[in-house]
């Protein structure tokens, strides 16, 4: 077996499962979970349509789909990020079809990094896990960034850097909702180029934002701001997960600097996991339409609308830039709090410290719970008021 398997920590889903397997609610309210980030709105129509199309369907079940994909896919994802960042990306050099962003952001890092002994891979704490087991399953030593609110990449020693060679971002991000500005995306593509690392940004995010007239920047859009328009060194993951409301689809891409993707894509005719034609077909439909997305946004938006105004009278929040978490700081520990939210209102949240490290300073998810506003609105309004209605009654 790989000896790096026994680094690997126990995922968050996981440890949330043994944590309520010897609990049982006392309560005969329905469970609601707000912990998993899992899209709940209906998936568009067309979506479901081209998917039961008997016709497409055997068509995509009858042959071997490409590690390439379909060219009409790949042009539909560059106009795409032409309409919505202004890049123009060369449909067959700069964009690859992937099954989701979790698998491409895993198989990325094993592409990129080296094995070599003392290598770095640089993100925020807490994160998305698969970054941390894209960097250990490699050898390489992850370096933390404090993520309560916004990471400081400024801080970073030099010599950390001369060690780096990957960077993930996330904007907007997991958990905390902060959308990363123009000056810190700069400062990264300037290290990356000086210091000859790879930036990865993980967007799967872009879509769910707070002010419809101010959608988040994105790295590459960013990086041509700079000087760098053939995205030396930075590549960009996006899926159609939280965007359509087809996390069940597995569809996304990554975009980028050509010489990486090349590569990438080598590495991806071994890994065998293109993505069927028929899916692609139905991902081709949901990168053209817009009406869904910006329907989508008007739901969470009010969800938040909705939920703020409950959780403010009990919780120091704030409304996130992005994302459909809250990422509230708990007056008591946020394992035990969850294990007693369970069990007296059947409501489950994941403990903040199960998505961050002990690292420097310690975890900066300690007594932090993600809440994710996935449900129907009015479940989400109920879970909220049981939630706060139980901490009032934790804290007096």
């Amino acid at each position: 077996m790989n000896p790096y398997l026994k680094n690997l920590e126990q995922y968050p889903f996981e440890r949330l499962d043994t944590l309520k397997s010897c609990l049982e609610p006392k309560t005969t309210q329905p469970h609601i979970s707000l912990a998993l980030g899992e899209p709940k709105h209906d998936p568009p129509e067309s979506v479901v349509y081209l998917l039961s199309s008997r016709e497409m369907v055997i068509q995509g079940l009858s042959s071997y789909p490409t590690t390439r994909g379909t060219l009409e896919l790949r042009q539909a994802i560059s106009d795409w990020n032409l309409k919505r960042y202004d890049i123009s990306l060369d449909p067959y050099t700069q964009v690859l079809p992937v099954n989701g962003t979790r698998e491409a952001l895993f198989s990325f890092g094993q592409a990129v990094l080296s094995g070599k002994e003392g290598s770095r891979v640089v993100f925020p704490n807490p994160f998305y896990q698969i970054y941390e087991g894209a960097a250990l399953l490699r050898g390489a030593r992850p370096y933390l960034i404090p993520n309560t609110e916004a990471p400081i990449y400024q801080e970073v020693p030099n010599e950390i850097w001369e060690q780096t060679e990957l960077v993930y971002i996330c904007s907007p991000n997991n958990p905390s909702g902060h959308v990363m500005d123009s000056e810190d995306l700069s400062f990264l593509i300037h290290q990356a180029l000086e210091y000859d690392f790879v930036i990865a940004s993980d967007e799967c995010y872009s879509e769910i934002y707070y002010d419809e007239n101010h959608p988040p920047n994105g790295l590459l859009e960013v990086a041509r701001s700079v000087g760098n328009p053939e995205f030396t060194n930075c590549v960009a993951f996006n899926s159609l997960s939280k965007r359509s409301n087809l996390p069940g689809l597995r569809s996304g891409f990554v975009a980028g600097d050509k010489a990486l993707l090349a590569q990438y894509y080598q590495y991806r005719t071994y890994h065998g996991c293109a993505m069927s034609t028929h899916s692609q077909a139905a991902s081709k439909w949901a990168w053209s339409d817009e009406a869904h997305v910006v329907e989508n946004r008007a739901i969470y938006r009010e969800k938040f609308r909705a939920t703020r105004k409950i959780l403010e009278q009990t919780l120091d929040i704030h409304q996130p830039e992005g994302g459909f978490y809250y990422w509230p700081l708990l007056p008591v520990d946020d394992q035990e709090f969850a294990a007693q939210l369970y069990v007296h209102e059947n409501i489950t949240v994941l403990p903040g410290s199960y998505l961050g490290r002990s690292f420097g300073a310690g975890n900066p998810g300690l007594n932090r719970v993600r809440l994710a506003l996935v449900a129907p609105l009015e479940e989400c309004i109920n879970a909220i008021t049981r939630l706060c209605e139980f901490l009032q009654k934790v804290k007096s």
